[in-house]
């Protein structure tokens, strides 16, 4: 299957893994390149030195294209972008902050860098500072999606960009690829249905609940982590989302994040008295660090919160990421080709 995706990145299918925190370690990273697709690495959790560990594990698992995702809002962002570009990694995806300089400095050595994306302002942005590709989330995705569901978002934005577009939030299967290719886009991005798979290391009991769970036992709140976040619906992520958060109690918590990925508190510190809007944001998700490790890590969801896209409802098995990939390709292809009976006389 070729796409204009699929020719930018070097891969096979147009299918990406985007980079969730504790979820997309090296393993699932690799499992999904191998498999065609692209595997992306979630650094947010990971020091420096963690970073370059993982992106040299990635390449004793796989000789095929993979990347590494950057929240750069986040203490330690920066630096791990760094670590990335001393790496040549083939694909970097940056979020919530300016990566012109990541632009500039992968394109030096060939590489390529998707700018995740929710509104046409950020796309068109990314655009002019030199972005090959956007990562385009909808409302329906997992974590922090945008306001407009994927329907709308993604032909909104495809309309108005020049460079590839991965649909992200509502893509789970063969329907959802074929879909996102109809409204305009290069490809597609399956958290939730990949974070499900067998090399997966999101714990067993999270799994089992994702696929016990329906399209409606989501939540999306901004009350989780300080950014609108959508989680698995269950009783700790209502209490969660309802009860107002301690701010002094959330800058602890956000100081010790900063010391787990190898910034200085001092200078995390500093930085947030320049910058009041952003201790907010920083102190909200320190806060909630915690919990999702607990459901992601340890399946506690009694005392844990898991990210989970509305997609939730579109899964219904734990199955290798090989069988996802082609399944999903494959029903795509079989979907279209009927599709074409209905404009035969």
């Amino acid at each position: 299957m070729k796409t204009r995706l699929t020719e930018l990145l070097g891969i096979q299918h147009p299918i990406v893994l985007p980079g969730m925190s504790w979820i997309s370690t090296p393993e699932l990273v690799a499992a999904v390149s191998n498999a065609g697709g692209l595997g992306i690495l979630a650094s947010g959790p990971l020091s420096p030195d963690e970073t370059r560990a993982a992106i040299q594990q990635i390449r004793t698992l796989t000789d095929k294209p993979f990347g590494i995702g950057v929240t750069l809002l986040m203490p330690g962002a920066a630096e791990n972008a760094e670590i990335a570009l001393q790496e040549a990694v083939p694909v970097i995806n940056f979020s919530l902050g300016k990566g012109d300089w990541i632009v500039e400095r992968a394109h030096a050595y060939g590489g390529k860098v998707i700018a995740t994306v929710v509104s046409e302002k950020h796309a068109l942005s990314a655009q002019r500072i030199g972005a090959d590709a956007l990562l385009v989330t909808g409302h329906e995705a997992a974590a922090h999606g945008g306001d407009v569901t994927s329907l709308v978002l993604v032909p909104s934005i495809a309309s108005k960009v020049s460079i590839p577009v991965i649909a992200t939030g509502g893509f789970a299967d063969g329907r959802g690829l074929l879909a996102a290719l109809s409204l305009g886009a290069d490809g597609i991005a399956m958290g939730s249905r990949l974070a499900t798979s067998a090399e997966s290391p999101l714990h067993s009991a999270t799994k089992q609940a994702v696929l016990e769970r329906s399209e409606q036992d989501t939540i999306y709140s901004k009350n989780f982590d300080g950014i609108p976040a959508r989680v698995m619906r269950t009783e700790k992520s209502i209490k969660e989302t309802r009860k107002p958060m301690n701010f002094f109690v959330a800058s602890w918590q956000a100081a010790r994040v900063a010391h787990k990925v190898g910034q200085p508190i001092w200078r995390v510190m500093l930085g947030l008295l320049a910058r009041m809007h952003q201790v907010k944001l920083l102190a909200y998700f320190g806060a909630s660090v915690p919990m999702i490790q607990a459901a992601t890590v340890d399946g506690n969801l009694q005392q844990g919160v898991q990210f989970i896209g509305q997609t939730q409802g579109l899964i219904d098995d734990v199955a290798p990421v090989k069988t996802i990939i082609e399944r999903t390709v494959n029903d795509a292809h079989v979907l279209h080709q009927a599709q074409q009976a209905l404009w035969q006389d």
